[in-house]
């Protein structure tokens, strides 16, 4: 199992995790699965390089896949390199996601584990990472991998997060 940078030679099992997801019709997360794969070359093409090209209000990021050993695509991980005010507040340095199907077989930790360690590539020493209040899942998850509770924020619509530091340095 690894992480990898985007690449057109998943088309199809890029489109059948996103299918996987759809089906749940719960909220797709990370933010860059949010974006239409209709045109898939487009598709990769921008998620490769938002580390370079960034869109507004957005920071430089990374976006990388999860794969299994047979090249499946098992979740998705993105990498903020450095905070702004709301990312401080809310999504933190690393947002991840394991398809509905491949959930509660450890994947969950292994990508914030593997994205922790891309982070320490790129220099950052602590990674902030939130969850909502109630998901106790990414809770675990979190202190899997070292994660120290920091505070709780409530956002403008009354949602709950968690916010915790995962030194890595």
């Amino acid at each position: 199992m690894k992480l990898i940078n985007p690449t057109i030679e998943l088309k199809v099992q890029y489109i059948e995790m996103m299918k996987d997801w759809e089906r749940t019709g719960e909220n797709l997360v990370p933010f860059p699965i949010k974006y239409d794969y209709a045109s898939f070359e487009d598709l990769v093409d921008k998620q490769s390089r938002f580390n370079e090209q960034t869109d507004p209000g957005f920071v430089s990021h990374s976006t990388y896949w999860l794969i299994d050993n047979d090249k499946n695509i098992l979740g998705v991980s993105n990498l903020r390199h450095y905070l702004n005010t709301g990312l401080l507040n809310h999504g933190g340095h690393i947002g991840y996601g394991i398809k509905p199907s491949e959930r509660r077989k450890g994947y969950a930790t292994k990508i914030l584990e593997l994205s922790l360690m891309e982070a320490k590539k790129i220099g950052i020493e602590k990674a902030l990472i939130t969850c909502d209040h109630d998901n106790i899942a990414s809770e675990k998850t979190i202190l899997k991998n070292g994660g120290q509770f920091w505070k709780l924020n409530v956002q403008k619509d009354g949602t709950k997060i968690k916010l915790f530091w995962i030194p890595i340095g």
